[in-house]
This record gives structure tokens, C-alpha cells and sequence, in this order.
């Protein structure tokens, strides 16, 4: 089945990316521990993060040209973090350093029996991008705009812009935030964390749920991340299920594996693939990220794809 959609040619850009970046500080611990204990960690590692900052190096790494906007504070993260990104050759024409400002941080300890994580993150509020400031002049360089919705008004604005220049607008959703609806009335492609619907609906089975999302929303491609189990998407009253790749190696961290879904699938949409050989992208870019710790240590390259892809 194709996406219910054509890109616009001859743009600078594949993916323009406005949202979240962060430095995550990641613990290994043996297993997760109990309420009220000390647990010696394993191992400490501090490394570059974010959901957006992640994807776009992640489409960068498969050949995807990138453009990521974005706020850093003056400190010595965000030094970190931006130069994380200009050498993975991610355009940062509009991203900012506020003077003043801490960049985004989170500590993940990382269980490592199973490499399932638990994130404990913070934005300093001065890293919001106001309406005003929403950077509309990079739509026109690009072919999609990829976003968080955690500035929502700022969304908005960049995603009225795209649907106005035949932009296709990707979102990455884990949560609701006070303005989400209407914002994501504008969105193509809806992609959510498997946890949305229980969330927004209360138990529901995932087909009834990406159903209501639909009514709710109307969005042309909606789906979610099922982890290991792969991911369940609904285009045009069509399901398509797609089994998940096991790590090679085994699963190291999950941190950063729904960004790297999303990774996948804007690859093979703009590769001109099925929507079930986008999926199936997806799935195994995911696979390949848990190899190691880190939300971007492992994320593979075009021919480590195409290895999995064909060697399982």
C-alpha cells in the first residue's frame, strides 16, 4: 500500500526538525532497584539526546539531508549538543543558544537485564520557542516537518505553513499537552508512543483506539510503536501490522527507540516504499539502536539496514 501522499522536489531539505534536544545522562544498573535502596550502578555515560535532535541525526546517518531547529542553553551541555549535531552534518541555521539558559537534561537508569529504561528529565523553560519566533522560513527548503509538540503554538504556526506549501507534517507523540488537538488536526503522519490511547481513552483494544485517534484527528497515517512486538498503522481504513526485528546482540537500552521508528519510516517514505517496507524500516532501525547505550550511539547506517533487513 503507498502513503496517501507526494513530496515536493528539488528541496535543500529532506526533514526539517523543530522540537526537543538533550544530554541524557545514562546509569546501568544490574536491575532496577526497589523504593528505598542503593543499588551500585555499572556503569555512567553521558551522551547526546532529544526525540527530534535523535531523528534527524538518525535520517542523517541513512543519507536523509536534515535541518534541525532548536534551543540550547550557554552552558557546557548545550556546547555538547550542538556540536553532537554538526558532526553528524545536521543543519542548524535555526537552532539558538539562550544566553542564560540550561539545556535539556535527563538521567536514565537503565536496567540491564533487559535494557528497559525509566527517564527522569528536565526543560528549562526558557528554552520554549514562542509563536513568533517559529522559524516559517525553513518550511519552504523542505520536503517534511517533523516536530514535538511541546512548544504547541510554534507548532501550529510551522504546521499551517506546510500543509500551505504541500509540506508533509510528521509528529512524534508520547503525551497530550493543553492545545494538542487542534494542532494535531493538522498533522499527515501520527505516530504515538503505545501508551497514547490507555492515556486518552482508558482500555482499548489498538485498532478501536488508532480508529477513534482518527475521528478524533483525521490524519492520513496514524499508528504506534509497539517496542519488540513491532508497530500497528492505519492508513485509509487499512491496518498494517509489522513484526519487530530482534537486537542484534542483544537489547543494550530502549532509550530513544521510538524516535528511532520514527527514523525509519520518514527514510523509507521519502525513498518511495510501501507503507508495509516503511514499517518494516522502521522496525529494524529500532532493533539496531538498542544495541547499544545511548539514544543515538547506535543508530545504523544505510547498509547496516539493509543488511538486517535482508539477513532475518
Amino acid at each position: 500500500m503507498r502513503f496517501p501522499f507526494s513530496f515536493r522536489s528539488h528541496t535543500e531539505f529532506g526533514v526539517f526538525g523543530f522540537g526537543t534536544n538533550a544530554v541524557d545522562f545514562l546509569i546501568e544498573v544490574p536491575e532496577y532497584p526497589n523504593f528505598n535502596s542503593k543499588t551500585r550502578l555499572s556503569n555512567f555515560t553521558r551522551a547526546p539526546g532529544g526525540e527530534v535532535a535523535t531523528t534527524m541525526v538518525g535520517l542523517q546517518r541513512l543519507g536523509v539531508r536534515t535541518s534541525y531547529a532548536g534551543r540550547f542553553g550557554d552552558d557546557d551541555a548545550g556546547t555538547f549538543g550542538r556540536l553532537s549535531l554538526q558532526e553528524e552534518g545536521v543543519d542548524l541555521s535555526y537552532s539558538e543558544v539562550v544566553e542564560g539558559a540550561s539545556t535539556q537534561i535527563a538521567f536514565i537508569v537503565i536496567d540491564e537485564r533487559n535494557g528497559e529504561r525509566t527517564v527522569i528529565w528536565d526543560r528549562d523553560e526558557d528554552l520554549r520557542f514562542e509563536p513568533d519566533k517559529a522559524p516559517i522560513e525553513a518550511i519552504e527548503r523542505s520536503q517534511v516537518l517533523h516536530f514535538t509538540p511541546h512548544d504547541v503554538e510554534a507548532c501550529a504556526i510551522l504546521a499551517k505553513e506546510a500543509r500551505r506549501s504541500g509540506v508533509i507534517v510528521s509528529a512524534d507523540i508520547d503525551d497530550m499537552f493543553d492545545g494538542a488537538e487542534e494542532l494535531f488536526s493538522l498533522v499527515d503522519v501520527f505516530i504515538a508512543a503505545a501508551d497514547l490511547p490507555s492515556k486518552l481513552f482508558g482500555p482499548i483494544e489498538k485498532r478501536a483506539a488508532l480508529r477513534r485517534l482518527r475521528e478524533l484527528f483525521g490524519c492520513r497515517v496514524m499508528g504506534l510503536t509497539q517496542g519488540q512486538e513491532g508497530s500497528l498503522l492505519l492508513c485509509e481504513d487499512v491496518f498494517i501490522e509489522t513484526r519487530g526485528y530482534a537486537v542484534p546482540g542483544g537489547c543494550r537500552d530502549t532509550t530513544g527507540a521510538g524516535d528511532s521508528f520514527r527514523v525509519g519510516l520518514l527514510y523509507g517514505m521519502l525513498k518511495g516504499e510501501t507503507i508495509e517496507i516503511a514499517a518494516q524500516m522502521a522496525n529494524a532501525v529500532a532493533a539496531l539502536k538498542c544495541r547499544a547505550v545511548g539514544a543515538r550511539t547506535a543508530l545504523p547506517t544505510e547498509s547496516e539496514l539493509v543488511d538486517l533487513m535482508k539477513n532475518t
